[in-house]
């Protein structure tokens, strides 16, 4: 009997869900807090930071606010805020659509003080979807790379 109950157990953890993958990108920037989040804080300001964004068009999905990004080169993501905190300098948001190979995504971009200037974090987690895990990963790094890339730029 022990052996069935083993096995049983087995197999609930090769059928059951995928585990969420996670991917978490910093850069230091040399600007204040407060100029860096006056640069990316705005939800449709991420147009004018991350060279992959062609235009952003803001909405409202009740009283959530809505950005459809129209990416360079082509393809579309519609993403909702699910919460914002200017005094902490950091907003969560969640993909609606959109080409990347993920699903159940759910990201925070935030700002803190760092030395004497500040450090960006990109973190989201998520899984993957028409790719295997490590694409996946590999998909929304480069996103996140590229943006904090853009937004030292930016901010300096």
């Amino acid at each position: 009997m022990k052996r069935i109950v083993l096995a049983a157990a087995c197999c609930v953890g090769v059928a059951g869900p995928a585990w969420a993958l996670d991917v978490t990108k910093s850069v230091d920037v040399a600007a204040s807090p407060e100029a860096v989040w006056k640069t990316i804080g705005g939800f449709c300001g991420i147009g004018d930071w991350h060279p992959a964004i062609e235009k952003c068009v803001p909405s409202k999905k009740g009283a959530k606010d809505v950005r459809t990004l129209s990416l360079k080169g082509g393809g579309t993501i519609v993403e909702e805020q699910e919460s914002r905190d200017d005094a902490k300098m950091a907003y969560t948001y969640t993909i609606l659509e959109g080409p990347l190979p993920v699903t159940d995504y759910h990201s925070t971009l935030m700002v803190a003080k760092a030395g004497n200037g500040s450090k960006v974090t990109w973190t989201g987690t998520f899984k993957a979807k028409g790719a295997p895990d490590p694409k996946a990963q590999e998909a929304i790094a480069g996103v996140y790379e590229s943006g904090l890339k853009g937004i030292a730029a930016k901010a300096q």
